[in-house]
């Protein structure tokens, strides 16, 4: 059924229009406008039955496609409750003297040709290398295409071939065996030493623990794969040999988190996530509480993520169950040496995020006070357009103070000079709206103005404690692993898979953010399982490679 023509109406075009449909005095443009919405009603009910929608589609359906990005206001002042006369008018404005972060190479680069989605042969790190000579030419002889010079050596040309296998490969060994035919003995030839001792080597399980938590490959989808390529691995035994791995590797993860404890930026933040043995419990918590008139207990299901920042290194830790991010957060500070200062936290501005807050710096994320408003655009369009602006200005100068690589002292400095005064501009104008009333405080434009000025010290924390971030945008990133994991898999089935799959996640995480192969790194922990437990220090991600040259 195709979308009907869209009406447009102005709240008192409708209010009009319902006067004169109750005075029985409709003119043929009223007709008209009637037939359309009758049509449009119809339409919308026909797409609601026959499709599945999403809220966002839903939007676009009834009210069309999002119009294009608007141009930043000239002057950050222009607004009012309802696109009235100007307020401070220099929230959005530019400072002067700052830097350009746009000129030089990047606005250069940003003009280029697009990429062709090519690597460079220098990426492919773990590559076989194969040397291929001349089967004719050496070094020294005369050459043959003109007889005179003699040949020398260059660098050696490059040429990449890729090959594809299953993720685990079989090797049938077939031991000839001899009888004896006086005595009856029977004399088998011994496997080769390549072979090893066990059918599933170290580097198998690991790349079955990659698979399920990085990947995000469900075992019984990984079982399906390996039986269709003719090498079959049952989820159950796919499952035992990830335990193994966990088992060699939790000394580690152990140590992870009594070093994260003492980081000195954590980002916090959690994502739901469902343990079947969690939701039969609170079922069985619900018909008691049913039963004795009573209130059921908590019900809740979270992942929790923590990216910690400690020194030069960065650990990403992960842990589901019942407890929400405020609580893992306040068990990790619990091993924080008491006199190591305060930690600075970043996270959003939910009540579950918070732990000891006098134990620590709290931020509050300015990414999701600008998506507040950016929700709006359509709605609120100028006001919205005042507050995005002057963000975007204060992000571009966080962009600026990375591709810089200045200290924390300098990047203080740095948000204070040029920052600072569009913060301060916009927060008058924020404050002109409520105190004016422009804006009505229960619409979605007054809880949004109320957000941030509700939270403004913890919002600007970056203008006044050296380091302290703007957004957290890291452990949103690093919280795609689980969101991936679950939606390939939907659910744990216990309390102890969820934390197998907390304990392997924080580990290839992490060695992510320090630029480790997980796969050896993880073959190595399984090699070296007596000398991990004896000190796992050595046998952090960053490194391992040290500890490995010393066996």
């Amino acid at each position: 059924m195709k979308r009907p023509e869209e009406v447009r109406l102005s709240h008192a075009e409708g209010e009009a229009l319902i006067e004169r449909l109750e005075r029985d005095a409709l003119t043929a443009e009223d007709r008209r406008v009637l037939v359309k919405v009758l049509t449009f009603y119809f339409w919308l009910l026909f797409a609601l039955r026959e499709a599945k929608l999403s809220l966002k589609r839903l939007k676009a359906l009834i009210f069309g496609e999002k119009a294009k990005k608007r141009p930043p206001p000239e002057s950050g002042g222009t607004a009012g409750g309802s696109g009235g006369s100007s307020g401070s008018g220099t929230a959005g404005t530019e400072p002067q003297g700052r830097p350009s972060a746009g000129t030089g190479g990047q606005a250069e680069a940003k003009e280029g040709r697009p990429g062709h989605g090519r690597q460079s042969a220098t990426v492919y790190r773990e590559a076989q290398r194969v040397a291929c000579r001349h089967e004719e030419l050496a070094v020294g002889q005369r050459c043959p295409a003109c007889g005179r010079g003699r040949l020398y050596p260059l660098p050696p040309g490059i040429e990449m071939r890729l090959d594809g296998n299953a993720l685990l490969s079989a090797v049938r060994y077939e031991l000839e065996k001899l009888r004896c035919s006086a005595c009856g003995q029977v004399f088998t030839a011994g496997l080769p030493a390549e072979a090893g001792a066990e059918k599933y080597s170290a580097r198998a399980r690991a790349v079955l623990a990659l698979g399920r938590y990085y990947l995000g490959v469900p075992l019984y989808r990984l079982a399906g794969y390996q039986a269709l390529l003719g090498v079959p691995v049952p989820d159950a035994t796919q499952w035992d040999q990830i335990e193994r791995v966990a088992d060699c590797a939790y000394p580690v993860f152990r140590q992870l988190k009594t070093l994260a404890a003492q980081g000195e930026v954590i980002y916090q933040d959690d994502t739901p996530v469902r343990i079947l043995s969690l939701i039969e419990e609170n079922r069985r918590a619900a018909t008691q509480a049913q039963e004795a008139a009573t209130s059921s207990p908590r019900t809740g299901m979270y992942t929790t993520g923590l990216v910690v920042q400690v020194g030069a290194h960065t650990i990403c830790l992960y842990s589901a169950g019942r407890q929400h991010a405020g609580e893992n957060l306040a068990a990790l500070l619990r091993q924080r040496e008491t006199q190591r200062d305060k930690p600075l936290v970043m996270s959003d501005a939910l009540a579950s995020n918070a732990a000891d807050e006098q134990a620590l710096i709290r931020c509050h994320c300015l990414a999701h006070g600008q998506r507040k408003f950016r929700e709006l655009e359509e709605v609120f369009p100028v006001e919205s357009a005042v507050v995005t602006h002057a963000l975007k200005q204060v992000f571009e100068h966080e962009r600026e103070v990375r591709a810089r690589e200045l200290s924390a002292e300098e990047r203080l400095a740095y948000h204070q000079a040029y920052s600072g005064p569009i913060m301060t501009a916009l927060k008058e104008w924020l404050e002109q709206q409520s105190t004016e009333r422009r804006v009505e405080p229960n619409s979605s434009l007054g809880k949004a103005i109320a957000y941030l000025l509700g939270h403004w010290e913890t919002l600007t924390r970056f203008l006044t404690v050296r380091g302290a971030p703007l957004d957290n945008n890291t452990v949103e990133r690093a919280l795609k692993l689980c969101i991936r994991q679950r939606k390939n898999s939907l659910f744990y089935a216990t309390e102890h898979s969820a934390y197998i799959a907390s304990l392997l996640t924080s580990l290839i995480a992490t060695c992510v953010q320090a630029g480790v192969n997980a796969l050896e790194y993880l073959v190595a922990l399984q090699t070296h399982r007596a000398a991990v437990f004896a000190n796992p220090t050595a046998w952090l991600p960053w490194v391992y490679q040290r500890a490995l040259l010393r066996t």
